[in-house]
């Protein structure tokens, strides 16, 4: 078996920082700051000042108020930011934080601007940007030799071949609750006794509903996740189960376990977060309530853990754990996510970018629930299996615009044929 990008036995050194007893705060970069991983990340920095110290933040700039609370509450050398357009109300936001004659952070706008951040000097950074725009700079860390607290499976997912290029064994730490879980259930064997990976999945807010019952549903009922407070993109994937597939993808590209060897099982209370089985018959479960932090600061912290991050079980009350086994009529974006998986090349990338672009159509009322993985699986299959065996950046970003103009032209062909219909 190969080395793995996030392997737990492993403990890959960055250059620049420490943290706590081993010479002060470690230096932090985090991007997508003021969504819903970089926000719970902040109030970990916040609670940890002995370990941690935040540099550098970037988000996209829908938020800009609170990019600007957030430089100043943790002193940030720079603060990035995706739209230029924003960067002088940035500037303005900044200087109203600070006081006068205080020198604000240097400002860096524009697309790139993450990236740039993310080569910058720290120990870690922790990538929480939502969606495929995460991959330059998940790059960028990695060629700069940071460790990499990865919380966009996307750019592992779209880039996996160039990601696995120049991640050494153990510089990726993984954030997202599943693969924090199986990383942690990791350390109770070695990688040749694993026989299973075990994914849970919550099941979403329509759990035992059958496909002909979710035609109907509406963005506000998908928005509505029974366990997990996220973004609406994430809380949509994992209404369809596309982000558990998204998740099959990650673990079998962080681990190098096949596909044939990984298994999602629903369990509905979210308190298992995910499952290891090894060759002698025992399985190992890391479990805990559900809440982001405790990955977030594992994340940031590894090889050490940051002690009362997250809530813990009163084990003296009397509690019901529940599995069940994944429907995959209902929600066929699980088979269909390990079939891209299998494809490689540039079909997670087709598969990806085809899924925002329906995602975003559903949520303005342009495409029905039950469409998204529909939609998704005809423009996966229109692109076929992918030729050659290697993979550049290039063909990576040509395949995604390729999927979001393939994916927009099918969502508005039925509109296209109803308004014909209509006039006629």
């Amino acid at each position: 078996m190969t080395d793995s990008l996030a392997d737990p036995h492993v403990s890959y050194p960055a250059a620049h920082g420490t943290h706590g007893t081993h010479g002060g705060p470690r230096d932090i970069v985090i991007l997508g700051s003021t969504g819903s991983i970089g926000t719970q990340a902040v109030d970990v920095v916040l609670n940890n000042p002995d370990r941690f110290r935040v540099t550098g933040l970037s988000a996209a700039g829908g938020r800009v108020e609170l990019l600007a609370g957030q430089a100043h509450r943790l002193q940030v050398r720079t603060v990035a930011i995706a739209r230029e357009d924003k960067a002088v109300e940035l500037r303005e936001a900044l200087r109203a934080q600070y006081g006068v004659g205080e020198p604000i952070p240097e400002v860096l706008a524009g697309p790139d601007a993450a990236t740039e951040l993310a080569g910058s000097p720290c120990h870690t950074v922790l990538n929480g940007i939502t969606g495929s725009i995460g991959l330059r700079p998940t790059l960028a860390a990695l060629e700069a030799g940071r460790v990499l607290a990865l919380a966009n499976k996307e750019s592992l997912i779209v880039g996996g071949p160039l990601v696995k290029a120049l991640a050494k064994p153990g510089q990726i730490i993984p954030v997202d609750s599943e693969h924090s879980a199986l990383f942690q259930a990791l350390l109770g064997g070695a990688r040749r006794e694993v026989r299973k990976l075990l994914v849970t999945a919550s099941g979403g807010p329509f759990r035992g509903r059958t496909r002909a019952k979710l035609a109907d549903v509406t963005p506000k009922d998908a928005l509505a996740h029974p366990t997990w407070d996220m973004g609406p993109v994430i809380t949509v994937n994992s209404a369809t189960l596309v982000n558990k597939g998204l998740e099959v993808i990650e673990a079998h590209l962080l681990y190098d376990i096949p596909f044939d060897r990984i298994q999602v099982v629903v369990h509905p209370q979210s308190y298992i977060h995910s499952m290891v089985e090894f060759t002698d018959g025992s399985t190992i479960a890391q479990c805990g309530p559900p809440d982001m932090k405790l990955p977030i600061a594992l994340g940031m912290g590894w090889p050490e853990r940051v002690p009362g991050v997250g809530p813990v079980f009163d084990w003296s009350r009397a509690m019901n754990w529940e599995f069940y086994p994944l429907d995959e009529d209902a929600f066929p974006s699980v088979p269909l996510a390990c079939q891209v998986g299998a494809l490689g090349g540039t079909a997670p990338a087709v598969f990806n970018a085809a899924n925002e672009e329906c995602v975003e159509a559903f949520l303005s009322g342009g495409l029905p629930f039950t469409g998204i993985v529909d939609t998704v699986a005809a423009v996966v299959e229109e692109h076929g299996r992918p030729e050659g065996t290697t993979l550049t950046l290039a063909d990576v970003l040509d395949a995604e615009t390729w999927a979001r103009t393939r994916a927009r032209e099918l969502v508005a062909a039925p509109a296209q044929n109803t308004a014909a219909k209509d006039r006629a």
